[in-house]
């Protein structure tokens, strides 16, 4: 999705949000074109973002929702646990789609056959190039978690 696609997006959902007097949606889409906002005005970027950087802010946002979430459920604070776990929600419907699984082997043995790991003692050689041929398409654990099942099978 580019950029302006999102930003078109994100203003349509913001604006039915407030029709229909969505609360948690309307503080979560907020939250996204504040984010959004405040990395294009990093001086680094230049007014612009690319792909990633937006996929990145949003699984930085989504990450702070989760944390939260889990934190609130552990004080017993279901309310404000359930608040963090709507606006998740929210947030995820904006961040395209993880490999997870066997798509995500798939799209590793390459990287590792690349790199020339072949077992666990290379792992840290193999996650360097791994986590940035994967970021924005799988999770940072999950690739974590396949790399370290790939180099010790």
């Amino acid at each position: 999705m580019s950029t302006e696609t999102l930003d078109a997006r994100l203003g349509e959902d913001l604006k039915s949000a407030m029709r229909a007097k969505e609360t948690v949606r309307l503080e979560a889409i907020r939250a996204i074109r504040t984010a959004l906002t405040l990395e294009k005005s990093n001086g680094s970027n230049g007014g612009t973002l690319t792909e990633a950087q937006e996929v990145a802010v949003l699984q930085r946002l989504k990450k702070q929702r989760q944390e939260s979430a889990d934190i609130f459920n552990q004080q017993n604070r279901a309310d404000l646990a359930q608040v963090e776990e709507e606006q998740l929600a929210v947030i995820s419907a904006y961040l395209p789609a993880m490999l997870e699984g066997a798509e995500l082997d798939a799209a590793l043995q390459p990287l590792l056959a690349q790199v020339g790991a072949t077992g666990p003692a290379d792992f840290g050689k193999a996650m360097g190039v791994c986590s940035k041929a994967m970021a924005g398409k799988a999770e940072g654990k999950a690739v974590a978690d396949a790399v370290k099942r790939l180099l010790s099978a």
